[in-house]
């Protein structure tokens, strides 16, 4: 990479139609975004028909066996289209491309183009090998690398939320995940290129953005005379406009500061939600999975959270089945659930990573059929958790972000509390991206459903 807008000449001259396929985090949303900003500037336009392109690209996901056997079974089908069109190209992006690298060609045969999640100015020129029968590679990490002045052409189709990458990577190095050797480690974005795409959103319409990374507590940026950290960041991006909604995803409960609980309970427009990733309930388990921090850190921060924001929704990750879990472990988790009392959670079973600390050094000596009825606990709990907080919600009022209509009912709308709940109401004259104040009348474990007064 020469200059950091290298990438804006034209290598083709005839459109070309790219599709590109998202699987995992919001993350890889983004970067998806990214990929055909990049894609578009080389002559591509986006399809959202796979039988249509001329080039199919796969954005995969490595933090699960699951996630990868799904991508191989699409490139079987895929694979068939091929033969129908032999001068499709089909690539994989991203952090199984990352994982696999050369294995993916080597064994997908309909596989042209292997590009890791640091080389996507890299696609168009790896393209062009393709066209000329060759095998396109690069899944070479960067220290750098944040797509920072590139402007995403967005995929979202109610343009009225939107996710913005802060930073890229992780440091964290947990036993159970293979994202430091996908993603490389931790690089903050420029905190100006961040503020003029967020500008930019709000200018098209938009009213909600999202700040992404993999830990964005521990955003940091210092050069020149500039200083800032992510309560800062966060707090800069709110004052664009009060209009403006403002959430982020992920915080890691090590780094979660009382600047940043201070910092979203004295400004309106950021969003009373935070998704603080507990993974296990155990302390002995959080020190097998190298999360430094212990039950008891998990919760101080729980209760520094709801002294300073009482009415903050909390939402977590959690795994069943860990390296020796047992069954007082297990029994720790669904415990911590019922102290903090969680509004949502993304629960797994334990999936072993190759190359991850875990599998370096540890048994997964959990049986697939014990993992399975931990997990159904922890779900049932779940879902009983999330009813009794809907349930506490009936006859509240709430500021409601419009996002489109319902798929059950076409004469009914749907949007977004702070809480990040979603409420369901009768249409009238809204329309996606107006705010609604609505009572909530009823509810299920996962609906709000209320009533404009």
């Amino acid at each position: 990479m020469n200059t950091k807008h290298d990438f804006i000449r034209p290598v083709v001259d005839r459109d070309l139609k790219l599709y590109i396929e998202t699987y995992g985090c919001q993350m890889n949303v983004g970067d998806s975004e990214v990929v055909l900003a990049i894609m578009q500037t080389h002559g591509y336009t986006h399809t959202t028909q796979p039988g249509e392109a001329d080039i199919i690209l796969i954005n995969t996901c490595s933090i699960r066996d699951n996630a990868e056997q799904r991508v191989l079974g699409r490139l079987k089908e895929l694979g068939a289209l091929k033969k129908k069109k032999p001068a499709l190209i089909i690539g994989v992006i991203g952090c199984m491309a990352e994982r696999l690298k050369e294995k993916l060609i080597e064994q997908e045969r309909m596989v042209d183009i292997v590009a890791g999640p640091d080389s996507y100015r890299s696609l168009p020129e790896l393209v062009g090998a393709a066209q000329q029968g060759h095998k396109g590679i690069n899944v070479l990490l960067s220290h750098e690398e944040t797509y920072a002045e590139i402007t995403p052409v967005r995929l979202d189709k109610n343009g009225v939320s939107a996710f913005v990458s802060i930073m890229r990577g992780c440091n964290n190095m947990c036993a159970y995940c293979v994202v430091p050797y996908t993603r490389g480690v931790e690089r903050s974005r420029d905190p100006e290129t961040i503020l003029e795409e967020v500008q930019d959103l709000f200018g098209k319409g938009y009213r909600e953005v999202t700040l992404l990374g993999q830990n964005v507590n521990s955003y940091r940026w210092t050069k020149n005379d500039t200083d800032m950290d992510f309560p800062d960041l966060i707090k800069a991006v709110a004052e664009i406009s009060p209009l403006l909604r403002v959430r982020f995803a992920t915080s890691h409960p090590k780094d979660l500061s009382d600047k940043l609980i201070e910092t979203m309970a004295e400004t309106p427009n950021i969003c009373k939600a935070i998704h603080l990733p507990a993974q296990s309930g155990s302390s002995r388990m959080l020190q097998l999975m190298n999360r430094k921090y212990t039950r008891e850190w998990y919760l101080e921060r729980i209760a520094a959270i709801k002294k300073a924001m009482p009415e903050c929704s909390i939402s977590t990750d959690l795994i069943a089945g860990f390296c020796s879990e047992t069954i007082e472990d297990h029994a720790q988790t669904l415990s911590l659930m019922r102290e903090v009392g969680y509004e949502f959670a993304y629960m797994f079973k334990y999936s072993m990573r190759p190359g991850t600390k875990a599998a370096r050094t540890m048994t997964d000596d959990v049986s697939e059929e014990e993992k399975t009825r931990r997990l159904t606990e922890i779900i049932n709990l779940q879902n009983e958790l999330s009813l009794e907080s809907n349930k506490r919600d009936i006859g509240k009022k709430f500021e409601v972000l419009v996002e489109g209509v319902s798929k059950r009912d076409e004469n009914r709308l749907f949007g977004r509390n702070s809480q990040n709940k979603v409420i369901v109401f009768p249409k009238k004259d809204h329309k996606p991206g107006d705010y609604v104040m609505i009572t909530v009348k009823e509810c299920s474990s996962a609906t709000l459903i209320g009533e404009e007064e």
